[in-house]
This record gives structure tokens, C-alpha cells and sequence, in this order.
């Protein structure tokens, strides 16, 4: 099974991707959102891999941290979600506020998403409520408004540490991301995003 590709990102389409490793043009299908922190073609592209065998296709999906990946491993759990149902979920809601959605029952959140209706978003809030414990968010948590649910904001710190576990998952070396990761935090003095941080962390890698 393919776990991550690494190479020079031939082409990007609204919901796919094409990664020229030796020469050999692999299509991901990802989310927007790991669309976007992706590189201009045709410079170096590192993605995490989800590999789908089918009687009659090989498919990759394709993701820019781990913690994308391993909410569309538990979104695919659920009756009704198929690859194209969850990466269409992670598209619109990151995974921190995935959390926040099931954790509070908040149906309208997940209709935001192509392919939801009220029916199945209630369905992935049943079954995926009590399975969200322990599942990452790149946030960290604080009190919340809503009993039994935790509402999360980024820091810093948090951010730094869920950035180098992605680029580790990527291949990088702790060592070398980590230095790299906080200095991409401190040029934006404080104001840190988990999937700005990762694209700027990567351009420097690729450098």
C-alpha cells in the first residue's frame, strides 16, 4: 500500500492532484483544503496517503496532515460516507470544528458539505459521537459553553508540535522541521494557523 508520495506536483485540478514521483504520475484525490496548502506546479509536494483497493480500481487519497487523514478513516466508517462523501467534509470543515460539529450535535454544520443531507448528518453524529475522544485537531482545548463538549483554540505551542508530527509523517526529520516550524511561527509573530504554518514549513523543506 502507498502511504505518502513525495515529489514534483505536475498538476492541480478542483478536487485532485497529480504527483510526479521518478517519473511515474500518481492521481490524488484530496480536499480543498489540502489543495490549497499545496505548492505551485511543478515544485517538490508532500502528501500523507490513504490507499483504496476496489475490484476495479486503485485509489489515493491524498491529505497535508495527519490528523485530515485520520478523520477520513473514521468518516468512512459511517454507513452512507464513501471517499468522496468525507473528503467533501474535510473540504469545509477543518478538523477542529469536525470536532466541535459531532461533539454538539450540530447537523447544519455537516450539511455545509456536498453529498450531506439531515438524514446522514445525523446518522455520522450518532455513531461518531462517542469515537471522537482522542481523535487529533491541531487545537488545544479549553472550557466550553456546551456541557460535555470541549470548544478548542490554537496556540502556539500546539500548533508547533501538530505541524512537526505532520511533516515528520511527510518524511521529514524532527530536526529538521522543528526549527523550520518555529520559524515560520515567529515571522508570523504569534498569529498561527496549523495549515499556514505546514505550506510555509514545506516550501522552506523543499527548498
Amino acid at each position: 500500500m502507498i502511504a505518502q508520495l513525495r515529489g514534483l506536483l505536475a498538476q492541480v485540478e478542483a478536487d485532485r492532484c497529480v504527483i510526479d514521483v521518478g517519473g511515474v504520475g500518481y492521481l490524488v484525490q484530496a480536499s480543498s483544503r489540502t489543495l490549497a496548502v499545496l505548492p505551485q506546479p511543478p515544485e517538490l509536494a508532500l502528501v500523507l496517503v490513504e490507499t483504496v483497493v476496489r475490484e476495479d480500481a486503485i485509489l489515493l487519497y491524498g491529505f497535508a496532515e495527519a490528523s485530515e487523514r485520520a478523520w477520513f478513516r473514521l468518516l468512512t466508517t459511517v454507513q452512507g460516507v464513501g471517499a468522496k462523501v468525507a473528503l467533501a467534509i474535510l473540504s469545509v470543515l477543518p478538523p477542529s470544528e469536525l470536532m466541535m460539529a459531532i461533539g454538539s450535535g450540530d447537523k447544519t454544520m455537516l450539511t455545509r458539505a456536498g453529498g450531506v443531507g439531515a438524514r446522514l448528518a445525523q446518522r455520522i453524529v450518532t455513531e461518531l459521537r462517542d469515537k471522537c475522544e482522542g481523535m487529533p485537531t491541531g487545537m488545544v482545548a479549553t472550557g466550553g459553553g456546551v456541557p460535555g463538549v470541549t470548544i478548542t483554540r490554537p496556540t502556539a505551542h500546539s500548533v508547533a508540535a501538530d505541524a512537526v508530527l505532520a511533516l515528520s509523517g511527510l518524511g521529514f526529520r524532527r530536526g529538521e522541521a522543528q526549527p523550520v516550524v518555529e520559524r515560520v511561527i515567529e515571522r508570523h509573530e504569534g498569529q498561527v494557523d496549523l495549515d499556514i504554518v505546514i505550506r510555509d514549513a514545506l516550501k522552506e523543506l523543499a527548498r
